[in-house]
């Protein structure tokens, strides 16, 4: 079975200062963190090991994973490596053959895991990306008309036909893995380096909902998104206090949270064990830092 790589060392920088107390992986996403829902998609794709890298904040994997449905494996980077770094550093861990490589920042809860890894299985590509489909000139990528990528950070390998976003996820080949840098970036130093000498990275067309939750906005956006989804007003953990002044209105409130006050609370996140007094407007609220979004 293919094992999994969730991507989850970055400091998360343009998060703080939410993440200076949590690691971005673990931001929650409705009634869970955003590494929870990623391993939620790859067990039901059928991924045989799910690991996770982690640097910055470490110890809060270890402290949340435990409450997962499925089992992830930690493998700690006491110095950052970077992405290819990362993946290559994991290579005990995940074994030999082609293995699923997924950003931890990024949510794609309708992505067909299983027919992601069937269509690398194919033989096309020495890598899979995921790829949103935009206008040709679009995007992140271009794409030819056979569905290869043929634009990538400005240098261009053929003729394009359409254009589209690379969602961060991907089917990486044994060969691929094999010339992965011991420190460095999958873009800059593999994928770029492998285009320029005549390899191959294909499409897998995705037209499903996706978020990337690295910036404020979209994390906030995530969570309405998750209450859509589930056909929900708001939503708050059982074991989190709402008091009867305070009207949640397209909101989210985590485990062992507060809400005081009286007034709406309107399109908020409260972080498992954060306090948050209403009336309040798109706030993002953890347990020592506020984000308010525009």
């Amino acid at each position: 079975m293919t094992a999994a790589i969730v991507l989850s060392a970055g400091f998360g920088t343009r998060l703080a200062p939410l993440t200076d107390e949590l690691a971005k992986p673990l931001m929650p996403v409705g009634d869970r963190p955003v590494l929870a829902h990623i391993a939620a998609a790859l067990g039901r794709g059928g991924a045989g090991r799910i690991v996770a890298n982690v640097h910055h904040r470490a110890l809060d994997f270890k402290q949340r994973i435990n409450g997962f449905d499925i089992k992830i494996h930690l493998l700690h980077e006491p110095t950052i490596l970077g992405t290819a770094g990362g993946v290559a550093n994991a290579a005990s861990a995940l074994g030999d053959g082609a293995v699923v490589i997924w950003n931890g920042d990024i949510l794609a809860p309708e992505l067909d895991v299983a027919a992601l890894i069937a269509e690398h299985d194919r033989g096309r590509a020495e890598a899979l990306w995921v790829v949103e489909p935009g206008p040709p000139g679009t995007g992140t990528v271009g794409l030819d008309e056979e569905g290869y990528v043929v634009r990538l950070r400005g240098e261009r390998f053929g003729a394009e036909a359409s254009g589209g976003d690379f969602l961060g996820i991907q089917v990486m080949s044994p060969d691929l893995r094999r010339t992965l840098p011991a420190q460095g970036c999958l873009v800059a130093d593999v994928v770029l380096p492998l285009l320029r000498r005549g390899g191959r990275v294909a499409a897998f067309l995705y037209r499903g909902m996706w978020d990337d939750i690295g910036q404020p906005g979209s994390l906030l956006r995530a969570n309405l998104r998750w209450l859509e989804c589930h056909r929900l007003g708001a939503w708050s953990a059982a074991s989190a206090t709402v008091d009867a002044g305070a009207m949640l209105e397209r909101s989210v409130v985590g485990e062992g949270a507060v809400v005081a006050g009286l007034g709406a609370v309107r399109e908020c996140v409260v972080f498992p064990g954060a306090r948050l007094t209403a009336p309040a407007r798109r706030m993002l609220v953890a347990a020592h830092a506020t984000l308010a979004v525009a």
